[in-house]
């Protein structure tokens, strides 16, 4: 059974092993060993802080800006208990009206299990809930794994292209992926 639930101050453990075994899985192959050793260490333990206390929104603010003050929306996907994937969505800064996938990682145990399938459905109806026409976000160009995964959840290229660093000085390309409506 896959349950979906906000993240919340206990999860920084699991936040942490989920990205870190996906980023190893899909990033590390792009860096230098060590550079890659040093970012899945640092993404077991960044989760803490991001969960540690929970976001104030506005009272000012649109509804849709209260659902998703703050740092972003964490959302968990747990098998019997086992978490497994996570995402993390907010207010599209460049995109009015539209959410901003800001982090979406499915760890590789879970894999072809359906939970990250799950988890975007889920994530995907709160957006709408709240009252967003769709989402977007950006994903490396050369990671055929994700970009089949959100072509398979109804997201298409909007040809928009860019390229992101992690830290390394080795900038890799990415492409935008958005669904509306």
């Amino acid at each position: 059974m896959i349950e979906i639930r906000r993240a919340g101050p206990a999860d920084g453990d699991a936040l942490g092993r989920i990205h870190a075994a996906a980023w190893e899985a899909a990033y590390g192959p792009f860096f230098e060993p060590e550079f890659a050793a040093r970012e899945v260490r640092s993404r077991r333990t960044r989760w803490h802080a991001r969960v540690a206390a929970p976001a104030q929104p506005s009272t000012e603010a649109p509804a849709q800006a209260q659902a998703l003050a703050g740092r972003g929306t964490i959302l968990l996907a747990e098998v019997e208990g086992r978490p497994l994937a996570l995402s993390v969505f907010l207010p599209s800064p460049a995109r009015p009206g539209l959410a901003e996938i800001a982090t979406f990682y499915g760890h590789p145990d879970g894999w072809g299990t359906g939970v990250a399938a799950a988890l975007m459905t889920e994530m995907l109806r709160r957006l709408s809930g709240e009252g967003c026409a769709g989402a977007h976000l950006w994903t490396l160009r050369d990671t055929p794994r994700s970009r089949r995964f959100y072509a398979k959840c109804g997201f298409t290229e909007t040809g928009a292209t860019r390229t992101f660093d992690f830290g390394e000085g080795n900038l890799l390309a990415q492409v935008e992926y958005e669904r509306t409506g």
